[in-house]
């Protein structure tokens, strides 16, 4: 016990701030990482009799139709490779990620994009249906996430209906059984919030009024520090209520299936659902989230990236009305495009970096990887495969090695066992298609 702080209450991870609407409806509002939760070292929760470990996490991020090469794969390896123009965004971010290349996809087979994205989702090949078994996420949700409020939380943001299941789903339970992600920031708010009244969907009231009373209560049992932690908190979960209430009209329907998926201020809705990823994850409710910024062979416009006259999988090919991704001027709105991708991915980042927890922040306790279902966009190509893993999390095997570009021989199943169990301790032994833990990796 000499290491626990002396003077401090000794609050537990799992607790919530609770109420009951005017229906009589559970409101649940977790609290983030406070300084009574850990140890004297920072590196444990403070909590029962004994003291675990601080709990990792994983991401899985996801946007389709591939990449330009040229515009983003570095030419360097190392620490010293140079930033290309998709990766700028993450500038600020280069010391907590590892940008990794050369990966083949081995089970999607056939190219076209249903079969690489059952590749990449699961590492098993296409049924002709849907993916050919469970993705990475869910395995691994099934390996960490028993202890929390969420198993897993499945995100997105585009709403596009084009192409079948798989071209709509990143997140499979088995063989041909999708886990829909939740689009709409209101509904993914009200999940995990635990409230399903309609005027609260209308955000006639407060979330904050039902637990107004508890959290009084707790903040009068807390020293000064970690009760201005909670009312900052509080605050935020109110602009984030403030800002899903603001969305007009049309971000809040559930749209038809023949819906072509346009949306006019996607980068509004991205972050949302990325505040609201971090809000869960730091207040442990999920350990565990796949997060679907854009479709599988999407085909949305980019109106606030001045690109409307074709949509997204017509920039990958010539189609008349796109010059194709093979040409100067295809190549330019590729890269800008995916440069976007990086962009909301980075924010996402940036976001998990600025949340203290224990000695450190949630980012040092978080391993997440960003993939697309092809490397060059125009020909479907399945070797090669780019990536970002970012995060500071550690296991047995290791701590992820950042702030570098590495070229790896090897499978997209070889990846994410080194990483599962290298990283994450989640003790699947074997992958589809991995045949080795991939060198260099970890340190």
């Amino acid at each position: 016990m000499a290491n626990l702080i002396t003077g401090r209450p000794r609050l537990s991870r799992r607790t919530f701030l609770t109420g009951l609407t005017a229906a009589r409806s559970a409101v649940t509002i977790g609290l983030p990482p406070l300084v009574s939760m850990f140890n004297s070292h920072g590196t444990a929760y403070a909590a029962g009799k004994a003291e675990a470990a601080i709990e990792k996490r994983f991401v899985f991020w996801f946007n389709g139709n591939g990449i330009p090469e040229r515009y983003w794969i570095p030419g360097e390896t190392g620490r010293d490779f140079e930033l290309t123009p998709c990766l700028t965004p993450l500038a600020r971010l280069r010391d907590d990620v590892h940008v990794i290349t050369g990966l083949d996809n081995a089970a999607g087979k056939g190219g076209n994009h249903p079969a690489s994205m059952s590749g990449l989702m699961s590492c098993m090949p296409f049924t002709g249906r849907g993916v050919g078994g469970p993705s990475l996420d869910y395995i691994i949700a099934g390996k960490l996430g028993g202890e929390s409020r969420f198993r897993s939380l499945q995100i997105g943001v585009s709403q596009e209906s084009f192409g079948g299941s798989v071209n709509r789903n990143m997140t499979w339970s088995a063989a041909d059984r999708p886990v829909p992600p939740e689009e709409l920031p209101h509904k993914l708010f009200d999940r995990i919030f635990g409230v399903h009244e309609e005027a609260w969907i209308n955000r006639k009231r407060s979330i904050l009024d039902t637990v107004r009373g508890d959290a009084e209560s707790l903040k009068k049992a807390l020293p000064k520090d970690d009760a201005q932690r909670v009312d900052e908190h509080l605050a935020g979960v109110r602009d984030l209520e403030r800002a899903i209430g603001n969305l007009p009209p049309e971000y809040r329907r559930v749209d038809p299936p023949e819906y072509d998926g346009d949306m006019r201020d996607w980068p509004r809705v991205a972050k949302l659902q990325s505040d609201l990823l971090a809000y869960a994850l730091s207040t442990r409710q999920t350990r565990v989230a796949s997060y679907m910024l854009t479709k599988c062979q999407g085909i949305a416009r980019f109106p606030w990236l001045g690109y409307t006259t074709a949509r997204h999988h017509d920039y990958t090919h010539k189609d008349g009305l796109a010059p194709g991704a093979d040409g100067p001027a295809g190549q330019r709105i590729l890269r800008d495009i995916c440069r976007w991708h990086v962009e909301e991915f980075a924010y996402l980042v940036a976001k998990l970096k600025s949340i203290p927890e224990g000695a450190g922040t949630l980012l040092d306790n978080t391993l997440a990887v960003f993939v697309h279902e092809h490397a060059e966009a125009n020909i479907h190509k399945n070797n090669g495969i780019a990536l970002i893993v970012a995060g500071h999390a550690s296991g047995r095997g290791g701590k992820i090695v950042t702030g570098t570009h590495s070229r790896v021989t090897g499978t997209v199943g070889d990846l994410y066992l080194t990483l599962a169990d290298g990283v994450l301790d989640a003790g699947l032994g074997s992958f589809p298609t991995a045949t080795k833990k991939l060198p260099g990796l970890l340190a």
